[in-house]
């Protein structure tokens, strides 16, 4: 599939990389991003992906034409890989106690011991940044732990709380409304909040493209 660009508003072009979100398209997206930070074209002020698509903003009277953008950026497109290796691997540190987890083994019909040790055992990779500030959307969930949000969102979820939603799971970094499922926490602080007034992208722990494991330790390590 070629690229596909549109305008998007008066400074902003939509880049459709891929049809549905999966592997390949993470990896084309994240190829794609740091092809335009390392040749921007003029003007261009900011880069927000999603699972398919990347929002490029620019300053204004600096958006370029789509046609000419999508002739550039096709020959890039077409030399991508299917895979991308992660420049970093981070571990997480996870107390399994959440809410929801025994709801979550009883959809997969496993034992709450049993998703505690798939979840673990998974190699996930940061897909985007989400919803609120550093909240990572991780790919690579096993498809026996996927599972739907919930009907009603909390009105607030905890700082930290690990979770899954539909095919993805997370970290919620900061304490906010939410609908996904919560099954444990990490005591970790994932987001500078000093550093995060002044929008430095330092102050978030993950980063696209980032390798995630998720280690379980016991609650009292916590303390």
């Amino acid at each position: 599939m070629d690229i596909r660009i549109d305008p998007f508003g008066p400074d902003a072009l939509l880049v459709r990389h891929t049809p549905q979100g999966h592997e390949a398209a993470f990896a084309r997206g994240l190829a794609l991003q740091r092809h335009l930070e390392q040749h921007p074209p003029v003007g261009l002020a900011e880069i927000t992906p999603g699972f398919t698509t990347l929002l490029l903003e620019f300053t204004p009277g600096t958006r370029p034409d789509p046609r000419w953008l999508s002739v550039v950026l096709g020959a890039a497109f077409r030399g991508i890989k299917s895979t991308v290796a992660p420049e970093r691997t981070l571990e997480i540190p996870v107390i399994y106690d959440g809410p929801d987890l025994p709801a979550v083994a009883a959809k997969a019909r496993l034992s709450v011991r049993e998703v505690i040790a798939l979840h673990a055992a998974g190699n996930y990779r940061v897909a985007l940044l989400g919803f609120a500030p550093g909240f990572p959307y991780l790919s690579g969930l096993d498809r026996r732990l996927h599972t739907p949000r919930l009907e009603t969102p909390r009105t607030s979820v905890p700082t930290g709380s690990v979770a899954i939603g539909g095919e993805h799971t997370g970290i919620y970094p900061a304490a906010t409304a939410g609908g996904w499922n919560l099954i444990g926490r990490t005591p970790l602080n994932i987001v500078d909040t000093t550093l995060a007034r002044s929008a430095d992208p330092k102050a978030f722990l993950f980063q696209p493209g980032d390798a995630v494991r998720f280690v379980a330790i016991p609650q009292e390590a916590s303390t």
